[in-house]
């Protein structure tokens, strides 16, 4: 009977533990240099004598490092653990949901595409079960960067040197009338790409067909991935290079990535 009743006192004891453990994070993660602990305590609202006892149990499993002044700042298990969830992270799993969500609003298909050397890969594509033209690249399907809205994203990301790199060992094959097939026409359509955070194909990899997409960030700002919205061209609506931007934006959050302040 005593077990039964101090056991629903000692859960709260342990998860009370652990909320001031995670504030004692947040306020180290928000604070730019090592903290004090009277500044710790004053940001969490704890005693200080309560938030030197966390601190040390924290400082012990690593998750926090003491400096020689007395202060603290987060510790190196932290970025072990990081890495470790970051190794992990399966991209279509973290992006489905968000694609699935953008499909039901528009109703229109959305990809999910990687670069892997100089083609981009589809790694997911919700259908929207109504397309009239032919859909080549579905999942698994590859295209040159410079084909794609997706692809085009990565070259955007890359350096001057590099786009020109790449249209010299690819030489800029066209699939359509419409498909970039110059250096000067890529790079031209990539400072665009740049300026608007988008990128689209206007029919440049199958004729009838557009596309627009946006680009996912991981948390050190690289692009890993990007989604695209494809449809007939008399279907496309210019509102949806706002509506995969945002979902765009929400899986890179998802993954860690911070938008800079402009």
């Amino acid at each position: 009977m005593s077990e039964a009743v101090s056991s629903p006192a000692k859960n709260t004891g342990t998860i009370q533990v652990i909320e001031r453990m995670m504030s004692l994070l947040d306020a180290l993660a928000a604070t730019p240099d090592a903290a004090s602990l009277k500044q710790l305590a004053q940001v969490t609202e704890l005693h200080p004598s309560t938030a030197h006892r966390i601190l040390a149990a924290m400082s012990a499993a690593r998750f926090v490092e003491r400096q020689d002044a007395g202060t603290y700042r987060l510790g190196i298990r932290l970025l072990e653990l990081g890495g470790i969830v970051k190794s992990r992270i399966n991209m279509r799993e973290v992006a489905l949901p968000f694609m699935q969500e953008l499909h039901e609003k528009i109703g229109e298909a959305i990809n999910l595409g990687s670069r892997h050397d100089d083609e981009i890969v589809y790694l997911e594509r919700t259908s929207s079960g109504r397309a009239l033209v032919r859909v080549v690249y579905l999942v698994g399907g590859r295209a040159p960067l410079h084909l794609t809205s997706l692809g085009k994203l990565f070259l955007a990301a890359e350096s001057p040197q590099q786009v020109r790199d790449y249209a010299k060992r690819t030489g800029l094959p066209g699939k359509t009338p419409h498909s970039l097939t110059t250096l000067g026409a890529l790079e031209k359509e990539l400072d665009k790409v740049r300026r608007h955070g988008i990128a689209f194909d206007d029919e440049e990899a199958e004729l009838g067909l557009k596309c627009v997409a946006a680009p996912i960030h991981d948390d050190a700002g690289d692009v890993v991935a990007a989604l695209s919205v494809s449809a007939p061209a008399d279907r496309h609506d210019p509102d949806w290079a706002r509506q995969v931007k945002l979902t765009a934006d929400a899986v890179s959050r998802t993954l860690g990535y911070i938008t800079p302040d402009k």
